[in-house]
Formats: C-alpha cells, sequence, structure tokens
C-alpha cells in the first residue's frame, strides 16, 4: 500500500504487512456505506475520496495478526472501527465550526450543519449494525464504551473551552477520552479476536493506550509547528477555538507575569489577531512548551514498547514495535 506520507518510510514497511488486509478494509467500506437516499451515498463518496490515514485499522489489523485471530472477523471490526472514527470526526467538524478536513473542505462546509450532524448519526449507526452482526456482546459492550468515552472527552473539551487555566492532568484526560481510549479499544479487540488471555488483553490495551495518548500529543504540537499544507488543515485552529492543550498549559507554567496575563487575555477575549498569535508562537519557541510536549509523547511511547515485551517474536510484534517511533515523528 502506497503511504500516505508519500516518500518510502517505515510506516510503508509496517502498512505493507497487511495490505490485502487493509485493502479488504478499504472494499468493506464502500460495500457498507451505500443507502437508498443519493445524498448519503454522495457525502459517504466524498469521505471515502478524502483519504484517510487508517491507523487504527492498521493497529487492530496487527494486533489481531500477533494474537492469531482469524481475518475476516478483524477486517469486519476494522470497518466498524474506522465508521466510527469518521463519524467523530464529522461531529467534531461541526462542533469546531472547522472548514477544512484532510486538505478539501470538510463536510459540514460543502453540506451545512444540519446535513451534517445526521450523516454523523448514520455513521455510527452504520458501525453498530454491523457490531450487531457479529455477535458477541463481549464486542458490543468493549465499543459502546469506547463511543461513550468518546462523547464524553467532546462534552469536556466544550466545557472547558477558553477556559486557559487548565491543568496537565485535566488536559491529558481528554487527550484519553477523545483519542487515546480507541486506540486502545483496537488493542484489546485485536486480543479479543485471538482469544488470548485477560493479561495479554490488557497489555495490548495498555499499548494502544500509549500510542493514542503519543499521537494526540503530538497532533496538539504540530498545530503550533506545521504548516497548512502539510497538516491538510489550519494551523494555530485549537488556538482560535480556545483549547488549551499543553502547548500553553506549558507555557503558562514557565512565563513570566506579564507573559501570563497577555496568553490569558487572548485566549479570554478571543483576541487572535495576527500579531497576537505570533507572538504566542515567539513565547513558546523562546519557553521550549513543544520540546516539552515532544519529551511526555517519548514517555508514552516507551511505555508502548514495554507493553510488548511478553508476546512472541513476530512480523507484526515487530511492526507495532516500530510504529510509536513513526507517531513521535510524524509530520501530519
Amino acid at each position: 500500500m502506497k503511504s500516505v506520507y508519500g516518500a518510502p518510510s517505515v510506516l510503508d514497511d509496517i502498512f505493507n504487512l497487511v495490505e490485502s488486509d487493509l485493502q479488504k478494509v478499504e472494499l468493506s467500506l464502500k460495500a457498507n456505506a451505500g443507502s437508498s437516499i443519493p445524498l448519503i451515498d454522495d457525502i459517504n463518496r466524498y469521505l471515502h475520496d478524502s483519504g484517510g490515514k487508517r491507523f487504527r485499522p492498521l493497529l487492530l489489523l496487527l494486533c489481531s495478526k500477533m494474537c492469531g485471530a482469524k481475518e475476516d472477523s478483524a477486517i469486519r471490526l476494522s470497518v466498524i472501527i474506522e465508521l466510527i472514527h469518521v463519524a467523530t470526526l464529522v461531529h467534531d467538524d461541526i462542533l469546531d465550526d472547522a472548514g477544512v478536513r484532510r486538505g478539501r473542505a470538510s463536510v459540514n462546509a460543502k453540506w451545512g450543519n444540519q446535513i451534517t450532524v445526521l450523516m454523523g448519526d448514520w455513521l455510527y449507526m452504520t458501525s453498530f449494525a454491523l457490531s450487531l452482526e457479529l455477535r458477541d456482546f463481549r464486542i458490543l459492550d468493549l465499543l459502546i464504551d469506547i463511543t461513550r468515552g468518546m462523547i464524553e472527552g467532546e462534552l469536556l473539551q466544550l466545557r472547558q473551552q477558553g477556559i486557559a487555566d487548565l491543568s496537565v492532568e485535566e488536559q491529558l484526560d481528554i487527550c484519553y477520552r477523545k483519542t487515546a481510549h480507541l486506540f486502545s479499544g483496537c488493542g484489546r479487540l485485536g486480543a479479543i479476536l485471538g482469544n488470548v488471555d485477560s493479561n495479554q488483553e490488557k497489555k495490548l490495551g495498555a499499548y494502544g493506550n500509549a500510542v493514542g495518548m503519543a499521537f494526540q500529543l503530538i497532533d496538539d504540537l504540530l498545530d503550533y509547528s506545521s504548516d497548512e499544507g502539510t497538516l491538510g488543515k489550519p494551523v494555530l485552529k485549537d488556538l482560535e477555538e480556545g483549547k488549551t492543550t499543553l502547548p500553553i498549559i506549558y507555557l503558562l507554567q514557565r512565563a513570566n507575569r506579564t507573559e501570563q496575563k497577555f496568553v490569558r487575555d487572548v485566549i479570554a477575549n478571543q483576541d487572535f489577531t495576527l500579531e497576537n498569535k505570533k507572538e504566542i508562537i515567539r513565547l513558546i519557541h523562546s519557553h521550549k512548551t513543544l520540546e516539552e510536549v515532544v519529551k511526555l509523547a517519548t514517555k508514552y511511547a516507551l511505555d508502548a514498547k514495554q507493553a510488548l515485551l511478553d508476546f512472541p517474536e513476530s512480523a507484526y510484534r515487530e511492526a507495532l514495535l516500530r510504529f510509536p517511533e513513526f507517531v513521535i515523528n510524524r509530520e501530519k
């Protein structure tokens, strides 16, 4: 499979291990996204053509294969996980009033909020209809828990919007609920499909959680360090939406009183002029807060690797060990 990142990379090697399975996931996504309503078909086609990194199906497939799972169930669950993920993105863009997603107009920008919220609901219900076909209440309970946790994360973030003085712990809780919980679920689902013992399931859940935390921390960092062409969406978007992520939290911990007041006033008053944004970026680099975020993300990456040490050596285990390194070094 050709990497979404262009040039050959570590990620290419990882994707190539499950290339045929991921191709089946793509075909199944198309097959299960059909509707008798032309509008739904149009939006689904638009979403599919927009691409996507497919990291969550990738992790689920690698974990399931490492645990000796049957292929068909893993492909079905990968489709379910991706549908849940896309549904959250569709709803998230409404909440954020986002105009761009994956380098092109977001669904809400193209079709409006009313249609988009219903489309997100349709994607959720499609994922759960597919889940019921598995006839496995253990899997269904886990999928419900994941989805509920992600929604709770969105609600927490909305309640804290525009509040500058969040603690590191509060922000990490949002990262867990919004992102890491689903990654953790991918690990656990792979273990369940492989019918391994509860201890191994727990370790793969811990692996996914650590990878997901690192992934979200780097995602937050890229909002301050990347550019729109690379990232596929506007930079400084979190800041303009009043989302206080770790780069800002660490900045407020390290800045002097004058600098702290400036940052708090900009966020409280939503005074995101170009000059103010440039000054906040300058302060972030001056106080090296991005380096602090990388340090924490790297710790999570090491935790992820540690969770895999008791599993037998295999190509799939090696790929899972290498994936956290990609997460830390990614540029989009």
